[in-house]
């Protein structure tokens, strides 16, 4: 899984260590932290630092889990990056590509190693994390909102693709989590949370349930959904 160092992706992974996964964590940054807790509960997991823009990484990386005794069963796409929380103007060429290539062409790089591997023993399961600000799009976020619009239809197009050959994908949208990517954008946090008639910041635990159940046996005929975990901001 993409994205393990922190936030969701670190609260899914102690989730599906507890539940008896082996994990192979990735991110950008050290995920070293993550594997020693894991490990130390008794967990089977190793990390690797990737930049899921690298398409020959992520197949080597891909390739490295389809080697495991199991094989590969489960890949779940947990990275992303915010962007600047300004308007479209006020965001550079530079800014705009790395949200787009962090968050969009990162989960298709991953999605593309999966289901070759996953197409041959017909059968996985694939969850990408999106946002609800790929269904709504918010304003001074418009890269963010984007790429993530664009991996709910990547979900979507992928899982009618895939279903043929036994291979579940589906789309998690969390609304605003409490997470380090949420911090420090005040403006951004009160206008989500006007919007979430909670009223209150996710955590990532409760999403990391989600993408859980996604990934489990339990769930056979759910297939292209798009999950919401939002605190009853989606309007659809």
């Amino acid at each position: 899984m993409s994205g393990a160092a922190r936030g969701i992706g670190a609260a899914t992974a102690r989730l599906l260590g507890a539940r008896g996964h082996r994990l192979l964590l990735a991110d950008r940054a050290d995920c070293t932290a993550v594997v020693e807790e894991l490990r130390e509960a008794g967990c089977s997991a190793s990390g690797h630092r990737v930049d899921v823009r690298d398409h020959e990484a992520v197949e080597d990386l891909v390739a490295l889990a389809a080697g495991y005794p199991a094989g590969l069963g489960v890949v779940v796409a947990s990275h992303g990056v915010p962007g600047p929380h300004a308007t479209l103007d006020q965001t550079s060429p530079d800014e705009a590509a790395e949200v787009l290539g962090v968050n969009l062409a990162g989960c298709l790089n991953l999605s593309r190693a999966a289901a070759r591997q996953m197409a041959g023993q017909r059968w996985g399961r694939i969850v990408l994390v999106a946002s609800v600000a790929g269904k709504e799009g918010n304003p001074r976020s418009v890269a963010y909102s984007a790429s993530k619009a664009g991996v709910i239809g990547l979900a979507k197009a992928l899982a009618r693709e895939l279903g043929p050959m036994g291979v579940l994908v589906n789309c998690v949208t969390p609304g605003v989590i409490e997470t380090e990517m949420t911090r420090g954008a005040e403006g951004l946090m009160d206008y989500v949370l006007q919007r979430t008639p909670l009223g209150r910041l996710g955590q990532p635990a409760e999403v990391a349930e989600a993408i859980a159940w996604l990934c489990s046996p339990a769930c056979t005929f759910t297939s292209g959904a798009v999950l919401d975990v939002s605190g009853g901001r989606a309007s659809y």
